[in-house]
């Protein structure tokens, strides 16, 4: 078998051989297989000193609040230090002002909850301001006053114009009878 040839030519390959009844090709020795995957390297082994200095004590809450911005803080934030500690000297270091600064990536993070106020100029102008009476306007008769005489109806003996479009009173709430069309059960008792 070629090197050059793919993963997929190869399994197409023994696929057809194997609906042909080809016999399949023996697999490569383990032997050759090993000598094509060179050895690792074998790591120098450090040796440790038998007497190790001792571990530094976990820093304090006093400590903590002598930090500034400019402090190392490494030692703060390994396994051993309390709780309290830590935050307070991440409270420290995330106070500086290189640590608040947008980096436009926050898409999302404005309030889309709270609607944006209209302004008053744009909120005189439409017609729902004027309907809700939001705004005084000069022209506009006092409260007090009468409002102006509404239209009278249509009485029904005057003539209108155009007989078909004249409005038809409504004063029944519902039909009568039953819905034209329909035709009652003769077999149903009421």
């Amino acid at each position: 078998m070629a090197d050059t040839d793919g993963f997929l030519a190869r399994w197409s390959r023994r696929k057809a051989g194997a609906r042909d009844g080809e016999p399949m090709p023996e697999p490569a020795p383990a032997a050759e297989a090993a000598a094509v995957v060179p050895a690792p390297a074998p790591q120098p082994r450090l040796e440790l000193p038998s007497e190790q200095a001792p571990a530094p004590p976990p820093p304090t809450m006093a400590e903590a609040q002598a930090l500034t911005p400019a402090s190392d803080f490494s030692r703060y934030v390994a396994r051993d230090v309390d709780g309290p500690v830590r935050n307070a000297a991440l409270k420290t270091l995330f106070s500086d002002p290189h640590f608040n600064v947008m980096d436009g990536l926050d898409t999302y993070i404005d309030d889309y909850g709270i609607p944006d106020p209209l302004p008053p100029g744009m909120l005189e102008k439409m017609v729902q301001g004027q309907f809700l009476g939001l705004f005084k306007r000069p022209d506009d008769p006092p409260v007090d006053a009468p409002s102006p005489a509404l239209p009278t109806p249509v009485d029904a003996g005057a003539p209108d114009e155009d007989p078909d479009l004249r409005l038809q009173p409504d004063d029944a709430p519902g039909r009568p009878g039953p819905e034209p069309g329909l035709v009652p059960d003769a077999g149903r008792q009421p």
